[in-house]
């Protein structure tokens, strides 16, 4: 009786995985997001003077996607898509202007999704578009009510330091310099270093996903003198995809995107390699940041059961096309770093793990990130547009045609194959490229017969429906300065630079205001009276003063409009 008894237990143990602690335990993700980093990183070959050790590091310890492109070319868009599985084309989150819990109010971030599944979630730095998006977060540094998601960085008590502004139109963080500053005064990515890698050392009750933002290489290009240092500046290369006469070819739209004014700014002031320099410098900052995280989780007690995931939110332009910053659906803005570990035995998605040193060459979109984690962590898919990179994992088989990454303008598309990169902009005009011959897209062979079908191939994974955009309600646009100032004799001179944006009056006082333009001759031309609490809407050139007085024609103050539509609040 007594062994009929045992034999039933050890079949009851056998029948019950909860009993006989049988489940597969969850792996923990760490979820790594650089910003603004192209493929200058030693493993993609971008540029040869490059550092990179720790980049190169975890991606001969895992697997390498050199052929990994952006939803977007542009931060919200492509950061909004990846973290909620939504892409482009369906959410009609397109641009940086917009606001995606306005677009998207109860969509389900990647962090959230986690938690809901048993995860503790946290996270660190930049991961969205400038906010946190708290509820999604069951911990955060800086701390998640306050929406901000920048630790204190040191930057230089005057500037700009090194580019001199050169009007409204100009981002006020196109600069660069070395701080005589160690990393730990610096602060900034070297203490959402530390959040992470304390979280990466110690054990932890439930699985966790840690996201960690590293923010450099993005603008300003501020970092420790030790960093510029690494990079002399009479030893500084020009971008390997730089041409002189590359627009050449090009259809209109094409060449509307380059030479952008930044990039003539930089070449007047004589700031080009400076500029250069000061990405470099970024990068290896980052990438010792990045350093001090992996080394954290190898040191820890999570590095058998922790899935690692790197990618970059797009590409950046140094003088390739012309072009100085991102936007643009050439491979320099679009194509990104992107890597994949997985630890033996960690996933039963994966059982084997990633082969080390594994590169995947085919066209793959940061926007399959969301369910890709989810297959390898057991959880439920999620997002209407995610497509699980799993398949990628176990075989260099070629899962997608394309990878599209669109632009802020509805309607304009890059698409990227294995070979072939295309180009459609919103009004027809298009560009084919043959990447193996042609890496830098120097020679546009749209209109040539004998590619067509190329072009018919990559066109056909366009999606026919694009949502429309979705502008930011008038609430959500950034807010202006006001500056009081009452002495009409004494305005500064307005400094008209193009182009003109949507500038929204929001009255409020307990009464009427009147609105004027400062003229290119110093005159006021009246504009319009806006009653109490009410708002009016008007069309200003960047680098505009817009005067407010009182229905006594008393000057009050004044706004000045930079380089985004924008609301200007009467107080």
């Amino acid at each position: 009786m007594k062994q009929k008894l045992l034999m039933l237990a050890l079949a009851a143990l056998t029948l019950s995985p909860s009993i006989a602690h049988s489940e597969h335990p969850k792996p923990n993700v760490l979820f790594i997001a650089i910003d603004d980093l192209n493929d200058w990183i030693g493993c993609l070959g971008g540029h040869p003077q490059t550092i990179t050790p720790n980049f190169d590091r975890l991606a001969k310890s895992g697997q390498l996607y050199s052929n990994a492109h952006c939803s977007a070319a542009s931060c919200n868009p492509s950061r909004s898509s990846l973290m909620l599985g939504v892409s482009p084309h369906t959410s009609g989150i397109y641009s940086n202007g917009q606001k995606m819990r306005e677009v998207l109010p109860d969509t389900t971030l990647m962090p959230k999704h986690f938690s809901n599944n048993g995860y503790w979630s946290g996270g660190s730095g930049k991961l969205l578009h400038y906010f946190i998006d708290a509820n999604s977060w069951d911990a955060y540094f800086p701390k998640k009510e306050t929406e901000n998601p920048f630790p204190r960085t040191l930057y230089p008590e005057t500037r700009p330091l090194s580019l001199p502004r050169a009007g409204a139109w100009q981002y006020k963080e196109t600069d660069w310099g070395g701080l005589d500053a160690t990393d730990q005064e610096f602060g900034g990515d070297f203490l959402v270093s530390n959040w992470i890698s304390k979280h990466l050392k110690k054990q932890h009750d439930k699985p966790f996903f840690l996201a960690c933002g590293i923010y450099r290489p993005h603008e300003p290009w501020f970092v420790p003198q030790k960093y510029f240092d690494k990079f002399p500046l009479e030893s500084i290369k020009l971008p390997l995809g730089y041409k002189k006469n590359d627009l050449d070819d090009l259809p209109p739209s094409g060449k509307k995107m380059g030479p952008n004014r930044y990039f003539k700014h930089i070449l007047a002031h004589k700031q080009w390699k400076q500029g250069i320099q000061g990405y470099l410098a970024s990068i290896n900052f980052a990438d010792a940041m990045l350093g001090r995280v992996l080394d954290a989780l190898e040191s820890g007690p999570n590095k058998d059961n922790t899935i690692v995931v790197l990618w970059s939110d797009h590409g950046w332009h140094l003088g390739e096309k012309q072009h100085w910053q991102k936007y643009t659906g050439w491979r320099a803005s679009t194509r990104v770093p992107l890597m994949i570990r997985v630890p033996k035995g960690c996933s039963t998605a994966l059982p084997h793990g990633t082969k080390a040193g594994t590169v995947y060459k085919h066209p793959v979109s940061l926007l399959s990130l969301y369910n890709t984690l989810n297959e390898l962590c057991g959880l439920p898919a999620h997002g209407t547009d995610s497509i699980s990179l799993v398949p990628t994992l176990k075989s260099q088989a070629q899962q997608f045609e394309s990878a599209l990454t669109f632009l802020d303008h509805r309607g304009s598309v890059a698409v990227s194959g294995t070979d072939w990169r295309y180009i459609r902009y919103q009004n027809g005009d298009h560009e084919l490229y043959h990447i193996p011959t042609d890496p830098h897209e120097w020679n546009n062979l749209a209109s040539s017969p004998q590619h067509a079908k190329h072009i018919k191939r990559l066109a056909a994974t366009i999606p026919t429906k694009l949502a429309e955009y979705v502008p930011p309600s008038h609430d959500a646009l950034p807010a202006l300065e006001w500056v009081a100032h009452s002495d009409s004799s004494k305005l500064p001179k307005p400094a008209f630079d193009g182009p003109n944006y949507q500038l929204v009056f929001m009255n409020k006082t307990h009464a009427s205001r009147k609105v004027y333009s400062l003229e290119k001759d110093g005159s006021l031309k009246f504009q319009t009276t806006i009653k109490a609490g009410q708002k009016h809407t008007l069309r200003a050139e960047s680098g505009s003063y817009w005067i407010i007085m009182s229905m006594q024609k008393k000057q009050l103050g004044y706004f000045k409009i930079l380089d985004r539509n924008a609301k200007a609040v009467i107080k």
